[in-house]
Formats: structure tokens, sequence, C-alpha cells
């Protein structure tokens, strides 16, 4: 009960009818007040002390009147004996014990009152990451059809996309970077890839090659299949995923020496990075390009010949010579 409630109960049964205040009055007063605290206690949000103070008090004992020689409305008789006033009750067994004391609840804490929260799992491979465990990734969500390209070792927009779509369908938070909970996940729904869904030849079926690819040491790259051949005379030592310059800046078809090869090139032109480029025709080079990598054919180059999987192409700057042969047909 408010104290504005308290005061409003003593205004109307204690003030007032001459300044006495009768037994009947009395007890109105006090069943006023008790109504008001019910409501009070009722209406309120519990806490951790609300069983202890709603308890009921226990009845008050008080020792019944004397016997009065009026009290039966006959008045006095003669003779009659009247028994002594009793003070104090007898105990009685049944008798409700005293109240208990009030159980107040210590104030919450801050730390208390502050949210639980688990540590978010620890990330273990997000876009921008490279390596062996990337490659894995792939192959592993390539198994459940959730990413639809070779494994190319490179976490990019695809992988992150696919990662999504993977977390969403099994109801963990879709943030496309992979952390323990989805890794485990992932694990127990795939098996251990084999080494040709680690690293696949490519990603569409080698071309069948030109004939000016059946000599010497060529580089043979068609542009029908977005493939490209490492050959010695007639067989193929290695193949990979290629893709092309747009209709604007074509990449050049025919026959071409290698003349220059530049491990951690830089593009003068457009400053990015072209690493292990073999340059065959003035600017236009065979490199690795990571947003081949990242995106896959949702791009174009300015006219060179971009590769994806940095491991194959890396082993293939250090196998071509200066002077060996390109080839780019159709």
């Amino acid at each position: 009960m408010a104290d504005s409630d308290v005061g409003a109960a003593s205004d109307a049964y204690g003030r007032g009818g001459g300044g006495r205040r009768s037994g009947r009055a009395v007890t109105v007063a006090a069943a006023g007040v008790l109504a008001l605290a019910t409501l009070a206690v009722g209406c309120g949000p519990q806490d951790p002390g609300a069983d202890a103070l709603g308890q009921p008090s226990a009845p008050a004992t008080t020792a019944p009147p004397a016997p009065s020689p009026t009290d039966d409305g006959k008045g006095a008789t003669a003779g009659a004996t009247t028994e002594p006033a009793t003070t104090t009750p007898p105990a009685s067994p049944s008798a409700p014990p005293p109240p208990a004391e009030p159980v107040t609840a210590p104030p919450p804490t801050a730390s208390s009152l502050a949210p639980s929260t688990a540590p978010a799992p620890r990330v273990l491979l997000r876009t921008g990451s490279e390596g062996a465990q990337v490659r894995e990734l792939q192959a592993r969500l390539r198994q459940i059809g959730h990413f639809g390209r070779t494994p190319t070792g490179y976490y990019g927009t695809v992988t992150a996309e696919a990662v999504r779509s993977f977390q969403a369908k099994r109801g963990t938070e879709a943030t496309g970077a992979t952390d323990a909970v989805t890794w485990r996940k992932l694990l127990a729904m795939t098996r251990t890839p084999t080494a040709d869904e680690l690293d696949p030849p490519t990603e569409r079926p080698v071309a069948k090659p030109d004939e000016r690819c059946l000599t010497g040491r060529v580089l043979c790259i068609s542009k029908k299949s977005r493939t490209l051949a490492w050959m010695i005379d007639g067989r193929v030592v290695s193949a990979m995923d290629v893709r092309f310059g747009s209709e604007y800046t074509p990449t050049r078809e025919g026959e071409f020496p290698v003349f220059w090869k530049s491990r951690d090139h830089v593009s003068t032109l457009y400053d990015t990075p072209m690493p292990y480029a073999l340059f065959f025709s003035g600017g236009q080079a065979v490199h690795y390009s990571a947003d081949f990598a990242a995106n896959g054919y949702g791009g174009a180059s300015h006219g060179c010949v971009n590769v994806r999987d940095k491991a194959k192409v890396a082993a293939l700057f250090d196998q071509v010579k200066n002077g060996d042969k390109v080839v780019i047909y159709w």
C-alpha cells in the first residue's frame, strides 16, 4: 500500500464523531486497511521474499473478560459464586507458532542483472583465408551440394556464400565465416576428400588440343573449354581452369612465345597484383588471379589469361621457360 492510501484510511476512520472511536469503527478501519494492503500485494510483482512476507500472522490470544453479574441480563444472584478471571489462557498444543521474522531478499547486483552470454565460437577460416584447409572446406561443401566449383584453396565471396548456405540450412547463425561449430557439423556430414576431389584437373573437361600444341613445350589454351593444358611433346603434364578478357579487352588468339617471367608482378596500368606472370603478347600474360579464385566466371580480365588455382600456376611458373609456346584458340 502506498503512503497516501494509509493516510486516506486514517482520515476516514480516525477522525470525526466527537473524537472517540467506537469498537465498530476501529473494526471497519482495520478491515479497510487490510483490504487495501491485500490489493497492493496481489497486484505487485513477486520478489524472492514474497513467501515470507506474505505469511499470515498468528491470531492474537486475549484473555476472556471476567464474568459480570449482569452478563446474562438477569442481574445479580444472591450467594452466587464466580470463577476468578483468567488473565492468560493455558497453552494449547494446536496453537499456531509465532509469526516468522520477515526475510528481506538482498538487492540485485549488476552481475545478476546482466544477461548471460556464451562466448562466440572461434572462427577458423574467413574471407581472405588461403591454404589446404580452405581447399578441404570447399571439397567437403561440394560433396553435399553447397559448392558447385572445383576447390581453389582461396576463401572468397563464392566460398563465403556456400558456407552461409550450409549454416542457414543447419540452423546456425549464417555468418559466412567457418567457425568451430560449423566445421564440426561439416565433418560429421562428409567424408575425407580424395586427392582428385581436393585437386581436380579442371572444372570442365580439357579440350582436344590444337595441332600446334602437339609438338614441343606448349601452353595450350582453349577459349571454348576455358582450360589451360601444359603439354610437352603432346603429353598433358598439368591442366587448370582459366578465364579471359571481356569483349572490350579481349585476350588475343594465336601462337606466341613466352618472353618474360615475373613472379611478383604488379600491373602498372591497373595497379593490381599479377603473381606468377608469364608474358606472351605485349602486356597480356598467364597469371594467378585472386579475383578469379574468389568470384569465378562472374568477372573477366583486362586481356590476360587468369588462373584461379594458385598452387598449380606456381608450379607452372617454375616449369615454363622463356621461349616456350603459348597457343590460344577456340
